[in-house]
């Protein structure tokens, strides 16, 4: 099967200050790291920026721009790629997903899924709440033995994936939308290294663990 990749870089980082996306690791950018390591599974590479990106690519053998919301920044990947069978859709600001990551989840889908995703057990207590009188009152706790969080890389067969987008909905990723049209997706185990960039810390903390592997 031939696989294509879309990295999602569209944002604006208002929670960051500014696109997280582009700002530096080592010698290359967060993006271009996400491109670079994409490149394990992907013949061909789309970046998705937003309308004031002024770089050079970053390594992707295309760049388009995004939409308004994530889902549409998908979108405007899927039409600029070539022929392919699975696409692997993965937000820029996870820069330390793993190429052995990109390889389960296109590896599941070479298997039969429709889709694959990345998942981490949920460790912590889960309690569901209200507000009431201006604060928040716990009304239960919830089962976490099924819960799972979820990550990017996520891989799909391109038909799947493109029939989930065709109604122009909007989700958080591109699973909900492929499980909302009846697609079978199933969970590779996630990395706790690969956690996204929403906060400056979080791009310091990236980058101790860049110097601890050296």
């Amino acid at each position: 099967m031939t696989v294509a990749a879309v990295i999602v870089a569209g944002g604006r980082g208002v929670r960051f200050g500014g696109p997280k996306q582009f700002s530096t690791l080592g010698d290359e950018s967060v993006a271009a790291r996400s491109v670079r390591i994409s490149r394990s599974v992907a013949d061909f590479v789309v970046l998705v920026v937003p309308e004031e990106y002024e770089g050079f690519h970053e390594g992707a053998d295309t760049v388009v721009l995004g939409g308004d919301t994530r889902a549409a920044s998908v979108r405007a990947g899927l039409k600029a790629l070539p022929d392919c069978d699975v696409v692997v859709v993965h937000d820029a600001a996870r820069p330390m997903a793993s190429a052995n990551l990109f390889a389960a989840v296109v590896n599941a889908v070479e298997a039969g899924a429709d889709g694959a995703i990345p998942g981490l057990f949920v460790t912590d207590t889960v309690k569901r709440i209200v507000a009431h009188a201006g604060q928040s009152v716990v009304v239960g706790t919830v089962d976490r033995s099924d819960l799972v969080t979820v990550q990017t890389p996520q891989a799909f067969r391109r038909a799947v994936l493109e029939r989930a987008h065709a109604d122009l909905n909007d989700a958080t990723d591109d699973a909900a939308l492929v499980e909302a049209a009846g697609g079978i997706v199933v969970i590779v185990p996630g990395e706790s290294r690969n956690f996204k960039i929403t906060e400056p810390s979080d791009l310091t903390r990236i980058t101790a663990l860049l110097e601890e592997d050296e």
